[in-house]
């Protein structure tokens, strides 16, 4: 574990696109989804709070961003997912991890992740050494554009701004029950984790009708009010380093939102970051854990045994736990 984590404060972490960062490590289909996590962000995260052989958790896991970092650094991961569709993805983009010599242990369960601690099997309660997540913002800060000057029209279409039409997906609701909800799902991931395990919540702010939206500072409250400590806020980077300036990567909404509010006036700054809050379960924090069997419940392909570190590649399983499940995607 990284000694200086506690004096670091702004993450590297865009020193290339988006898409380069993906490159070739996850399928076709994994750029639809509407908030992806960056790849370095999540590298960040499971570098700097664990160890090799080390068990990662993003309840909210979308495509699989954090477990399939997490795989390819020899961790071990576990994610849930509401949206069928991301869940799928998710296991797809771990067997593509297995096919490309992952070491570690990744499974994807398709369930609500306020429920997580009854769907995750028992064995891994209490085992989490990381947690990696972050809360969705909502289509007005999700999607991708695209020009219409092909179609011989005049500016732009929105697409891929939707995790789904479900109106029970947190994507979908006030901020008020956001919060509430994500509170509950914080409550379910303290339980997973160890003593002394922490928690990586990215979020960043948003402007609604000109004015700022300030999530992180919710985020952390909603961590506390789950029992979480808070331990560290840090600023990773949505924008790359060259010559010792920033090189802003906005979004077209970001764009659009600050060109029309200077010129109505108002000199607004580009976001070019993410609040990184770290949080820990109270508890004494041990060393180093060092590599441990890991209980498992009989994935595909599998017996049911305990799965180990030196297993041959990564295993997974998408489980459909329940029709009921009610959290939105995540990264």
């Amino acid at each position: 574990m990284n000694s200086n984590r506690g004096s670091e404060s702004v993450w590297n972490t865009a020193p290339t696109s988006a898409p380069a960062q993906r490159a070739d490590r996850y399928v076709s289909g994994s750029a639809a989804h509407p908030a992806k996590m960056l790849p370095a962000i999540a590298r960040h995260a499971i570098t700097s709070y664990t160890e090799p052989g080390g068990l990662v958790l993003d309840p909210m896991c979308g495509i699989g961003t954090t477990l399939v970092e997490a795989v390819h650094l020899g961790r071990h991961a576990i994610g849930t997912e509401y949206e069928a569709r991301w869940a799928r993805l998710a296991d797809q983009n771990l067997r593509r991890a297995a096919d490309q010599g992952a070491t570690g242990f990744g499974e994807v369960y398709q369930t609500d992740a306020r429920k997580l601690t009854a769907h995750v099997p028992a064995a891994f309660h209490g085992l989490v050494d990381l947690v990696v997540t972050s809360p969705p913002y909502g289509p007005s800060v999700h999607g991708q554009v695209r020009s219409t000057r092909e179609s011989g029209e005049q500016g732009v279409t929105k697409r891929h701004f939707r995790y789904s039409r479900d109106p029970d997906n947190l994507a979908h609701v006030g901020l008020e029950d956001l919060l509430d909800a994500f509170t509950d799902i914080l409550i379910q991931c303290r339980h997973t984790l160890r003593p002394g395990g922490h928690a990586v919540i990215t979020t960043r702010p948003w402007r609604e009708r000109g004015e700022l939206v300030d999530l992180p500072s919710a985020v952390l409250t909603a961590a506390e009010n789950a029992g979480l400590v808070p331990v560290e806020r840090n600023v990773a980077l949505l924008a790359g380093i060259r010559d010792g300036r920033l090189v802003a990567r906005p979004s077209f909404f970001q764009m659009k939102n600050v060109r029309d509010a200077r010129r109505r006036g108002s000199p607004l700054a580009l976001i070019a970051h993410e609040d990184a809050l770290v949080v820990r379960r109270p508890g004494a924090e041990p060393g180093p854990t060092p590599p441990r069997p890991l209980p498992c419940r009989a994935p595909r392909r599998t017996r049911r045994e305990d799965l180990r570190p030196s297993a041959r590649r990564t295993k997974v399983a998408t489980r459909t736990c329940t029709n009921e499940a009610r959290h939105a995607g995540g990264r």
